[in-house]
């Protein structure tokens, strides 16, 4: 039984034929951005960390949802079906990690950004402060996962996300609701994109959406295998003890006598 619930969770062979295309998407986004999109008139060649940082930043903002759906199926059937809450708890856990890689990506890449043009590395506006606060609340909340020895920490953490999830929009709409040093929306507000921009911009979206999905796939397979050789262990040592209880017992009984 062991064998059968650890195959089943096998990276196939799709994944890595995915993995394959998501780099070529790269490769050819990476050069449409860095040598067919016009140069920007203002910023010059800097401005084309552009293609990378928004990117990053939108997936570090749609993958907290994922992590906030995962732990709400967790919380509503980790009493009714355990075996359903694991496996929610297990993308949890893997769309988490990959939120807390895409939003480094964006805040490093945006002080990259910002030094030459800002002359500062970094400023305490809005949409910095609520994207930092995002990258905080699920740093805390891979570090409560990995180093808490409570028995409820998938529980402790489920409700965490809750509050991680809704920095999200205040993240979104920063820019809206207050002046900021950062810039304008490109999209549904005063920016505007070059149309000589757009395909870069759209492969390198599609590419890293695509690296993204694929990466969560398998984090969440290797957490599923974690989780299942966790059970067969856990199952072996109370076989292991069913079969040496009649033995205490006969042992115990011999003694008395």
């Amino acid at each position: 039984m062991a064998n059968q619930g650890t195959s089943s969770h096998r990276i196939p062979p799709m994944i890595i034929l995915g993995f394959v295309a998501t780099l070529a998407i790269l490769a050819y986004a990476t050069w449409l951005a860095l040598y067919v999109a016009p140069t920007e008139a203002t910023m010059g060649n800097v401005q084309r960390i552009f293609y990378y940082h928004v990117p990053a930043n939108i997936l570090a903002e749609i993958f907290p949802y994922v992590n906030f759906i995962a732990s709400g199926i967790y919380l509503y059937y980790r009493t009714r079906n355990p075996e359903r809450a694991l496996a929610a708890d297990a993308l949890a856990l893997a769309s988490a990690e990959l939120t807390v890689v895409f939003a480094s990506i964006g805040l490093g890449s945006g002080m990259l950004w910002a030094r030459p043009v800002w002359g500062i590395w970094w400023t305490w506006d809005a949409r910095l402060t609520t994207f930092l606060l995002l990258w905080l609340l699920y740093v805390s909340y891979l570090v409560l996962r990995r180093f808490s020895s409570t028995g409820q920490t998938q529980t402790l953490a489920a409700i965490l996300s809750v509050f991680a999830a809704v920095d999200v929009p205040i993240v979104f709409m920063s820019i809206r609701w207050w002046r900021t040093q950062h810039p304008a929306p490109v999209f549904g507000g005063d920016g505007s994109l070059d149309p000589g921009m757009w395909p870069a911009f759209l492969w390198n979206s599609f590419g890293w959406l695509f690296w993204g999905t694929l990466v969560c796939l398998v984090r969440y397979k290797l957490e599923r295998r974690r989780q299942l050789n966790e059970q067969n262990v856990a199952y072996a040592a109370l076989d292991g003890a069913d079969h040496l209880a009649p033995t205490r017992v006969l042992n115990s009984s011999v003694t008395h006598s």
